[in-house]
């Protein structure tokens, strides 16, 4: 598999501004890894509900982890997918994976045969690292089924496992770590990569029913982490607060990177409930926190006072959705001590826009930030001609945390670019005249549900191979908690009998869907709107079901 070079995507004038300027460096996670080894050996770097680990066990155990990958073969430029919960595990394996130059592909928790399925071909993936169980579903059965038609994978290790597995392809993770004798060599682990080398591919949700991988450099991912650390004020002192899945951008970003570069800590939590999620964060003392904004709203609502110590916290930044003014008014009021702030970001480029510790704290209220140093917004047409301060646009990036490209997807890498080399996201927004970006839409065909970006062309397709469903047709509609869920307008086929919810919900989950995926209402209609020219009207329905839940809001 070839990818697209740094050199290829940047300029000779922009590689050398963003080393000159120190956004991008010569080291990699690996060697800063090493550096904060020496200098804090004994400092606690991550923790989550069961274990913990020092800069120096993380350097040592990533070593050991390396070593063991080596024998099995792994080398530079080797996939190794990843899904995990939020573990200390994950951090391992990233670390090992980055000292022997094999490139990284998460994969969240929630994904199912269909999506895990499609990114094991598409990435050929070569190792797979997985939980055995976790939450009640059986990964290590959807890995070992997927194998059959994933002729690139050779092996399952298995992390927390509680059963062993005779299969030659199946390897405990733990044994992997139990490597004794002298430390390898660097002859034995190879030269691994450079920072301007391939380190990650983050499947995108998009416009489209499969997912997009999104080739990174170490650079262009610590380049984003560098920025934001940057907007965040963040020091050695810093706790993360990582209820943010860590095999998404979010998540690696804050949870891993920006830690790691600023010698801080981290706390990682598997499983998000905002009761538990306050104990932890009076326990570990955790300073800062960026999230989808409905993890903020459910803490919000449960936040006591009088049981709960939030003292420590100084910055959550909410990110995924806009923040509404009351809420950040009102999380101002029970949490005098942290600062809200806003952020716009996507997997193609991590940070796009952001309010920093020194940015009026009104701008949290009335935008989504602006662009970083180093980095550039615009607000484009069609033609990817740059529109008035305050007409309405899509919004495109320019910076060095932008992705190389989507990887096997040339025609959809070059989609994205605009004359001028301006990476559109696909989402509408409104600059002012200061340079604050408002979100106000999106041209993509998704839902933001809890600050997770769903492609409804995903979902529509699986509906549409039902036998009782004639078109369908997926829309958001609006939730108080999670932004938006997805409703589903079905024409029944001729002569069949309606569908319940649970049938659709069944028949979807079946076919391996993320549950957070699954409409969780159906509308039945004899049939959709149209335009002249075929195509759905979406607003309509989306104006259809916000005007019946409004109905039903005051009628209850």
């Amino acid at each position: 598999m070839t990818f697209t070079t740094v050199t290829d995507r940047y300029s000779h004038d922009d590689i050398t501004t963003y080393y000159a300027t120190g956004v991008w460096r010569a080291e990699t996670l690996f060697d800063i890894l090493e550096t904060q080894a020496s200098q804090q050996p004994d400092k606690v770097f991550v923790t989550d509900n069961s274990a913990s680990l020092s800069y120096q066990e993380l350097r040592d155990s990533g070593l050991r982890l390396a070593a063991s990958l080596r024998r099995l073969g792994v080398g530079r430029g080797d996939r190794v997918s990843v899904q995990l919960p939020n573990w200390t595990e994950f951090v391992q394996v990233v670390v090992a994976l980055s000292r022997l130059g094999a490139i990284a592909i998460p994969i969240m928790p929630i994904y199912r045969n269909e999506e895990v399925g499609y990114i094991l071909r598409d990435g050929g993936v070569r190792l797979a690292v997985t939980s055995e169980k976790f939450r009640n579903f059986d990964y290590l059965d959807m890995y070992t089924k997927l194998q059959a038609d994933s002729p690139s994978l050779e092996k399952i290790i298995v992390v927390r496992g509680s059963s062993s597995d005779e299969r030659d392809t199946v390897i405990p993770f733990e044994s992997l770590l139990a490597a004794t004798g002298p430390a390898p060599t660097a002859d034995e682990l190879g030269a691994g990569a450079g920072a301007d080398d391939p380190f990650v591919i983050v499947y995108s949700s998009g416009t489209t029913s499969n997912p997009k991988g999104c080739l990174h450099t170490f650079n262009t991912f610590a380049g984003g982490s560098r920025l934001l650390g940057k907007g965040l004020g963040y020091r050695q002192s810093d706790v993360q607060f990582g209820p943010s899945p860590i095999t998404h951008t979010t998540g690696f970003i804050t949870s891993l990177l920006i830690p790691l570069i600023h010698g801080a800590a981290s706390h990682l939590m598997d499983v998000w409930e905002p009761r538990a999620g306050l104990q932890q964060i009076g326990k570990f003392r955790c300073t800062v926190s960026v999230t989808a904004t409905t993890f903020l709203q459910m803490l919000i609502d449960v936040y006591d006072p009088d049981q709960h110590d939030s003292s420590s916290l100084r910055i959550w930044v909410s990110a995924g959705a806009p923040i509404p003014g009351s809420f950040v008014e009102r999380a101002r009021d029970l949490l005098p001590n942290c600062q809200i702030e806003s952020l716009y970001g996507r997997t193609e480029n991590a940070v796009s826009t952001m309010c920093t510790v020194e940015d009026d704290p009104t701008r949290s209220i009335t935008s989504d930030g602006s662009a970083l140093p180093g980095s550039s917004i615009r607000i484009v047409d069609e033609a990817g001609h740059e529109v008035p301060r305050g007409q309405e646009g899509d919004i495109a990036f320019r910076g060095p945390s932008h992705m190389l490209e989507y990887i096997n997807n040339p025609p959809e890498t070059a989609a994205l670019f605009t004359p001028d080399g301006y990476s559109r996201s696909g989402d509408l927004g409104v600059m002012d005249a200061d340079g604050y970006v408002r979100v106000t839409g999106r041209l993509k065909d998704i839902v933001i549900r809890g600050g997770m970006n769903i492609s409804v062309r995903q979902v529509e397709d699986l509906l549409t191979a039902h036998p009782a469903i004639g078109d369908v047709a997926v829309v958001g509609m609006p939730d108080e908690r999670l932004g938006e869920r997805l409703c589903g307008y079905l024409v029944l086929a001729a002569g069949h009998e309606p569908l319940t919810l649970e049938d659709v919900r069944a028949y979807l989950l079946g076919r391996g869907l993320a549950i957070q995926k699954v409409p969780e209402r159906l509308e039945i209609v004899s049939r959709l709107p149209m335009t002249a020219t075929g195509k759905v009207q979406k607003h309509v329905l989306r104006a259809d079901i916000a005007e019946k839940l409004r109905a039903e809001k005051l009628g209850a």
